[in-house]
């Protein structure tokens, strides 16, 4: 019988997928409980801030850029409408459903600003200044997309 390329051992000790899971659950827990006297999670944040950026929000240029499937967006986004925070923008077409802040979620978005900075400041105590230059550098990779060869 061979002995497969990597251990258990190794697997369970240095798996990125794994370790990165991990650090996303902690970070964002931290986000959360900044969050979480505005009734905010920081997923929600994220559609907020990009419906203030877009003006009017098409589901697929949110999808894409948050990278979200469109079942977990239009989840969200129905729960926030229900909130008040975001509102259907009519089109001719009716089947895209963009969408865009309204005055409370554009209010909401303003008392969450300071949340964000603390808990953002917190994750940076967490993860160290080194590690946030690297996940810039590979975010900005993995948006370009593959290297060609």
């Amino acid at each position: 019988m061979t002995k497969p390329a990597a251990t258990i051992e190794e697997i369970a000790a240095s798996c990125v997928a794994k370790q990165l899971r991990l650090l996303n659950r902690v970070v964002t827990n931290i986000y959360d409980d900044a969050l979480r006297p505005l009734d905010l999670k920081v997923s929600q944040m994220n559609i907020l801030v990009a419906a203030a950026m877009m003006g009017t929000a098409r589901p697929v240029e949110v999808c894409e850029h948050l990278h979200l499937d469109v079942s977990t967006l239009s989840r969200n986004v129905e729960r926030m409408k229900a909130r008040g925070w975001l509102e259907v923008v009519p089109e001719e077409d009716g089947r895209s459903q963009p969408f865009r802040l309204t005055s409370q979620g554009r209010e909401l978005l303003d008392k969450a600003i300071p949340a964000w900075s603390e808990a953002q400041q917190q994750v940076r105590r967490v993860v160290g200044d080194g590690f946030l230059e690297q996940l810039n550098r590979a975010v900005k990779r993995v948006k370009k997309g593959p290297a060609p060869g």
